[in-house]
Parts: structure tokens; sequence; C-alpha cells
């Protein structure tokens, strides 16, 4: 017997749980396939430049090592986008909207103008390192036109978080999906001097990289200046504004996700070092075995930038219930991904390092890529549950614990097991990726406990002030 007025759920799951699963999917998908186009454009490039020789292929390789780092670094500032203008949009304060994606287009100048500088004097960075002059000279090269990807990559970012914030992540989708061909009809053109074009080999793959950079960038703003429901946020109004006090909040809340991709990063880059000083085997069947990975990876991060802004919405609302909700939902997507995509890997496990090396791979790389996946079944869970709990707690502004968590789980649990289980355990190999593995899961589990333990008590955090009305933009 029920009381009056009370609703009755017949359904297998209640229909406000159906509403916030529907709504995640319909963000995460283009979100996810954004990013997947993103790696599409990588992998064409790399496919490009693998016809140039082994020494250019190690040139890339390094200078994308170096790219990235810098990337990461203002990655998180740009990231802020998202769960501010999902919370002023919860609020119902489209100004603020508008503010927070101005911001953080003005944290992409700053930051980008001096680390694209940076770039350009990688070879001496490399030298210090240890690579042969030769490899170092040639990354330089291919820095000189891809440094200047940075900002513009940024900028898109920043925009695509203020659409998505909006529930309308599809445009950035769109306009990857028409930059896949055109950057490798650049990239080809540049490199091999195509179409009347002058052959300028990696010069020119990252000429290509930032050109087309710069046209999605563009090509994203023209769409938020002209096309609903954008149009209305007149994101180029008053740009030149001094806004301070959101630019402060921004950095507050960006840089410690830089600062946790960056020990992300770090972690990873680490471990093919410790592959490295097991052997070239070990190195191979390690990189097959992240980089499918990085693809299965492109779902759950879809799905956690998905949770920042749905989670955002519930902040901004002041709805401590639907912020629960919202992050649970996530995680549960993501959770029920990942286990789908672990067991496709564990029995496809045998054949996936025939993709990457053909027929002509060395049986010993291929058997131990072949274990890697094995373990890697854990590994996709772990790092799914942990790229959407982080993402769930960018909703709520949440970033600095969760950094603190990254610096402990990733170095202190994860390198430490990684180094102790390959080389004093005798694991080699298998104890690296042992180690990631606790790692990534050890990090989830404090994500989690974290998200638990914020919404549980109903915690909302303060929304950032509105300009007086006199300021207003």
């Amino acid at each position: 017997m029920t009381a009056p007025g009370t609703i009755v759920e017949t359904g297998v799951l209640p229909s406000i749980w159906r509403s916030e699963l529907s709504e995640t999917i319909k963000l995460a998908v283009p979100l996810a396939l954004t990013q997947l186009g993103q790696i599409a454009m990588m992998t064409i490039d790399l496919a490009l430049i693998g016809r140039l020789g082994n020494k250019a292929v190690a040139a890339a390789a390094l200078a994308h090592g170096v790219l990235f780092t810098g990337f990461m670094f203002g990655l998180g500032l740009v990231a802020a986008v998202a769960p501010l203008a999902a919370q002023a949009v919860g609020a119902r304060q489209p100004r603020m909207v508008r503010r927070a994606l101005r911001v953080g287009l003005w944290a992409a100048v700053f930051v980008g103008l001096p680390m694209s500088s940076v770039q350009l004097w990688a070879d001496d960075l490399l030298i210090w390192l240890g690579q042969p002059p030769d490899v170092a000279a040639l990354a330089q090269r291919y820095l000189l036109g891809m440094a200047w990807s940075l900002t513009p990559a940024w900028l898109f970012i920043a925009v695509r978080g203020f659409m998505s914030a909006l529930n309308h992540p599809e445009p950035a989708l769109w306009i990857t999906l028409a930059a896949i061909p055109s950057n490798g009809l650049l990239a080809y053109a540049l490199i091999y001097g195509a179409f009347g074009l002058p052959p300028l080999d990696l010069l020119g793959a990252g000429i290509a990289t930032a050109c087309i950079n710069l046209a999605m960038f563009v090509a994203i703003v023209w769409v938020a200046c002209v096309r609903p429901p954008f149009r209305k946020y007149r994101i180029l109004g008053h740009i030149w504004r001094a806004d301070w006090p959101l630019l402060g909040q921004l950095s507050a809340i960006g840089l410690p996700i830089s600062a946790t991709f960056l020990l992300e990063h770090g972690l990873f880059a680490a471990a093919a070092l410790l592959m490295g000083l097991i052997g070239t085997v070990a190195l191979a069947a390690h990189q097959i075995a992240v980089q499918t990975a990085a693809i299965v990876f492109m779902v759950p991060l879809g799905i956690g930038m998905a949770a920042t802004v749905r989670v955002g919405h519930a902040v901004g609302r002041r709805d401590a219930a639907a912020t629960r909700r919202a992050g649970f939902a996530a995680m549960g997507l993501g959770a029920v991904f990942q286990a789908a995509m672990a067991l496709c890997v564990v029995f496809a496990r045998d054949a996936i390092p025939h993709v990457f090396v053909g027929g002509g791979g060395e049986p010993q790389t291929i058997a131990l890529a072949s274990t890697l996946l094995l373990i890697g079944a854990s590994f996709f869970v772990a790092d799914g549950l942990q790229t959407i709990g982080a993402g769930a707690l960018r909703g709520f502004n949440d970033t600095r614990v969760p950094l603190l968590f990254a610096a402990v789980s990733f170095w202190f649990v994860g390198f430490v097991s990684a180094y102790v289980l390959a080389f004093q355990a005798g694991f080699g190999a298998v104890g690296v990726w042992i180690g990631l593995v606790l790692g990534l899961g050890f990090y989830a589990v404090l994500l989690l406990w974290r998200f638990c333990r914020l919404t549980r008590r109903g915690y909302l955090p303060k929304l950032a002030e509105p300009l007086p009305a006199a300021a207003q933009p």
C-alpha cells in the first residue's frame, strides 16, 4: 500500500535515473567521438611521417612528448570553462556563461604565447636529455611548425566547453570530422610537396597541424556567433574587458587540473622508460597495449566531460540530490562500457597486436603485448572510473584534493609498485603494468570516496559572483 500521491516506478530503473542516463549519453557520445577524431588526425600524421624513415618517426615521437607536456599545462585552464559555464547555465546566469568562456579564451592566449615560444628551443633540451643531435634537430624542425598549434587548440577546447555546458557539443564533432581529411591532405601536400606546394618534410607536418587547429577554432567561433542557441550569448562581446576575479577563479580550478594531467602523463612516460630499461621487446609491447588503451579511453573521457557538465548544472540549480545522481549515473555508465571493452580486449588480445605490427611482428613482442592486454582488462575499468570520477568532481570545482590524490596514487602507489614489481620482484614488463593498474585503481577508489563524501553531505560549492549591475558586460 502506498501513500496518496506517491509515484510508483515499474521499470527496471526509476524514470529520474533513466532521464539522467539519457542526458549523459546524449552529451558523452559527441564528446567521445570528437576525442576519437583527434586521435585519428594524430594517427594519419604519424602514418605520413613514417614514410620519411625511422629517424623521422623517432623525431616525431620526441617532438610530441615535448609538445604534449606543454599542452597539458594549458589544458586544465581551458577545461575549467566547462564547469564554470555549466554552473552558470544551471543558475540561469547567461552573462556568467559568457564571462566563463571569455576568461578561458584569455587564459589560452596568456599561456599559449610563452608556451609556444618555449617549443622553439626544444632541441637544446632534448640534447641535454641525451638524445642524438641529428634526431633532436629533426624534432625541432617539426616543432617549428607545430608549436603554434597550442593556442588555437586550447581556444577550440574552451569554446567546446561552452557549447557542452549548453547541452550542444555536436558542432565540435562536425568540425573535427571535417578536419580529419583536411588535415591529411594538407599534411601530405606540405610533407611531400604535392599540389604545387614545396616539400617541407617534418616542418610541413607541423605547419599543417597548426593551420588545421587554427581553422577549427575559426570554424567553431563562427558557429558560436551565428547559430542558435549560441548566438544569443554574443561570445565576442566585450572580449577585451578585464575580468580578473573570474580569471583568478578559473586559474584556481584549472591549474590543479593541469598539474593532475601532468602527473598522469609523467607516470606513463616513466612507465615507458622502465620498459626501455627492460628491453626493446617490452617497450614495443607496452606501446601496443597503451595505444589500445588510449583508443578505448576516449569513451570514458567523453563520459567524464559529460559528468562535469551534468554535475555543474545541478550545482548551479543548487540541487544537491541531482549532483549525486549525475555523478553516479556517469560512473555506472562508464563502468558498464569499460567492462564490456575489457571483455572484448581479453577475447581479442592475440589478434590486436597484429593490427599494429602486421604480419612482420616478432613473436615475442606479440606474445608479451597479448599478456599486457590481459592485465589491461582491469586497467581499462580503473582508468575509466578515475577519469569519470575526476570529471564529476570538477563539476563541484573540486580539483585541489584530487590533485593530492593523483600525486599519491600515480607516484607513491603506481610508480613505486611498477618499479618494485618489475625489478625487485622480477616480473619485468608485467610488473610495470600491474603497478599502473594499482595506481589507477587506487586513484579511482579515492575519487569515488571523495564524491560519495561530498554528495552525502549535500555539499554545494559557492558560485562565482556576478558583476554589479552597472558593470555587467
